[in-house]
Parts: C-alpha cells; sequence; structure tokens
C-alpha cells in the first residue's frame, strides 16, 4: 500500500523514508552526537516510522512530525528537542 503524505500546504506526496532518515540524522548531528551514534538513531526512527505509517493510506505531515518527536524523544531527548525547534534542519 503506497501511503500519501497530507502536506501544510494542502498538496499530497508519496511517504519517503529517506526524508525521516535525514531530519532525524540531521537532529542527531546538530547535538554533537558521532556519525555512527546519528546512523543508528536515525535508522531506529526510519524503521519505527515505516511500520507506524504502513497500514495507513493518508497522513498529514504534522501527524508523522509528532510521531518522530515521539519516538526521538525515547531515543535521544536532545535530538527530539533539535527536532522539535528546527524543522528545516536537513
Amino acid at each position: 500500500m503506497l501511503t500519501h503524505i497530507v502536506k501544510r500546504k494542502g498538496h499530497k506526496e508519496p511517504f519517503d523514508s529517506r526524508k525521516i532518515y535525514a531530519s532525524a540524522y540531521a537532529s542527531c548531528r546538530n547535538v554533537h552526537l558521532s556519525e555512527i551514534q546519528s546512523e543508528k538513531i536515525a535508522e531506529a526512527v526510519e524503521l519505527r516510522m515505516r511500520k507506524w505509517i504502513e497500514q495507513k493510506q493518508e497522513v498529514n505531515s504534522e501527524d508523522i512530525f509528532q510521531e518522530v518527536i515521539k519516538i526521538l524523544k525515547e531515543l535521544e531527548p536532545d535530538a527530539a528537542f533539535m527536532y522539535e525547534t528546527h524543522r528545516d534542519i536537513s
């Protein structure tokens, strides 16, 4: 099943888990985690997001944003703060 994301401006695009990985990775690097630590956390976030979204046909970008924050808070609270307060750092 292909999931579509409803973006903030109302248009739709296919879900791309690489964007989740990239933003989680950037958040980790911005709080000075090593490349290896950042990769592991970003991979975990991406995997959990793919599982979360796989049965949904459509989801809005705000729901994705909140779910990523929730996962990051479990894995690396400083990166979660960076992700939450700097939406476009990647």
